[in-house]
């Protein structure tokens, strides 16, 4: 499938960089984008198997070691307990990962707790309007809370999205549940893939190839509970292709559509995504102001070439059985119908058709 690998980043608009301030998203950072990619050596980063995670381990003059350090501990406090600082002295930035594969070249920090040994991570990246108005997005319409801060210059940091990685949950566990994980309920899986699905392509993310979301598992009374969570929200509505918002149309999630296609049938398919949307629309009524908000500066945004806006029209007026989205002028434009033809006249007011 052609996808867009070199997609440009977009700036942020004063109208979005409001919005983010409305909505308490925008804060002064010690440390920015720029200042991380000093970085004087690095070597590659393996995992246990010994194979290249693409990830790069960077180190840094002693001198701006301590500093860069200070600051990261600042950004997390910013991040996970509104910058309130008492905790800062057993916080220690001890790893700094570099990323080039992929458009945002992000740097991932680990947060040491000298306390206990504790780590978690957060991410720094350089700011992009699509990959806001996609966080801002999932945050709003997925069961997903998204914890992510932008500084006023062009630094977006986000927090950790935990999970298995989806190509080796598909790899290790899925395609070998009795060496794995025997106890694998693969009809609680293919629920929540067609749930995803659904989710993606009701608000036109695209790209979810297995690298791109995670599977969260959490252990129940009886058994697992499963879902499926994007990690990469660069391709919001830029592609024209229809099938780039829907997940099971890429090559390395076969494996999960033929599981899909083996365990349920046309009833549950149907069920399942009537479930999603419905919950959709609530949280979408339930949020119907700062959405209104979100989409209204989205519509004023360029976000795609001209040429991939007409393909993606014209795909959805063939998808929808209707000429509606020829009215459209943006991608936010065509964002807000398919969310108003998904979801229901009542999820974002009746004119938004």
């Amino acid at each position: 499938m052609d996808i867009s690998r070199k997609k440009p980043s977009y700036p942020l608009t004063p109208a979005l960089r409001q919005y983010l301030r409305d909505y308490d998203r925008e804060a002064p950072l010690p440390v920015s984008y720029a200042d991380l990619l000093r970085f004087s050596n690095s070597f590659a980063l393996l995992d246990r198997a010994g194979k290249d995670t693409l990830w790069q381990t960077v180190f840094y003059e002693p001198q701006n070691l301590v500093e860069l350090s200070q600051g990261l501990v600042q950004v997390y406090a910013l991040l996970k307990t509104a910058g309130d600082l008492s905790f800062a002295d057993n916080l220690l930035a001890d790893r700094i990962d570099y990323c080039r594969f992929g458009n945002s070249h992000p740097f991932r920090v680990r947060i040491l707790n000298q306390l206990n040994d504790n780590y978690d991570y957060f991410y720094v990246k350089q700011a992009d309007a699509s990959r806001l108005y996609g966080l801002e997005l999932e945050h709003l319409l997925s069961p997903n809370s998204m914890n992510f801060l932008v500084d006023t210059g062009n630094t977006l940091i986000e927090e950790h999205i935990a999970g298995i990685p989806g190509d080796d949950f598909i790899r290790l566990r899925l395609n070998q549940p009795h060496l794995n994980q025997p106890h694998l309920n693969q009809v609680r899986i293919a629920k929540e893939f067609v749930k995803f699905n659904e989710r993606c392509f009701a608000r036109l993310l695209g790209d979810m190839r297995a690298y791109n979301y995670v599977i969260d598992i959490t252990p129940d009374f009886e058994d697992e509970q499963y879902r499926v969570r994007a990690i990469d929200f660069d391709q919001q509505s830029y592609e024209g292709r229809r099938a780039m918002y829907v997940p099971q149309a890429f090559k390395d999630n076969q494996a999960v559509v033929e599981m899909c296609a083996r365990l349920l049938k046309p009833e549950n398919l149907r069920q399942y995504q009537a479930e999603e949307r419905t919950l959709m629309a609530r949280r979408a009524r339930a949020e119907r102001h700062r959405l209104k908000a979100l989409l209204d500066v989205m519509r004023r945004q360029e976000l795609a070439p001209p040429d991939k806006v007409e393909e993606l029209k014209g795909a959805l007026n063939r998808y929808h059985h209707t000429q509606l989205f020829a009215r459209c002028d943006s991608m936010g434009d065509i964002v807000r119908l398919n969310l108003w033809l998904m979801l229901g006249p009542k999820t974002l007011g009746n004119s938004a058709a």
